[in-house]
């Protein structure tokens, strides 16, 4: 089993950043994709940010220029960067990884921009 935890939610103005960290432990062989979902609406889950193990990475349209993602191999870590926030990146962030075992999420942690 993985175990996937999140944190650095939090509450911001709009114009602000936040970071998002995100780490998986637990029997791990291989991660080979990491990334970050939100709930905009309904049950699913879109994708915002995406990384691979060879560092390729894939943004949702509506952050690409905002948001950068990373990840350190060594520490199973994936971060967020979150920059020029707007009321409407306001929603709870997931933090997925595909491990070689399997699909496995993160509980989520809240993002709320002002405006």
């Amino acid at each position: 089993q993985v175990q996937v935890v999140e944190s650095g939610g939090g509450s911001v103005q709009a114009g602000g950043s936040l970071r998002l960290l995100c780490t998986a432990s637990g029997s791990i062989r291989k991660i080979e994709v990491m990334g970050w979902f939100r709930r905009v609406s309904g049950k699913k889950r879109d994708l915002v940010a995406q990384i691979n193990s060879d560092g390729a990475t894939r943004y949702a349209d509506s952050v690409k220029g905002r948001f950068t993602i990373s990840r350190d191999n060594a520490k199973n870590t994936v971060y967020l960067q979150m920059n020029s926030l707007k009321a409407e990146d306001t929603d709870i962030y997931y933090c997925n990884v595909g491990e070689f075992s399997g699909n496995y999420w993160g509980q989520g942690t809240q993002v709320t921009v002002s405006s």
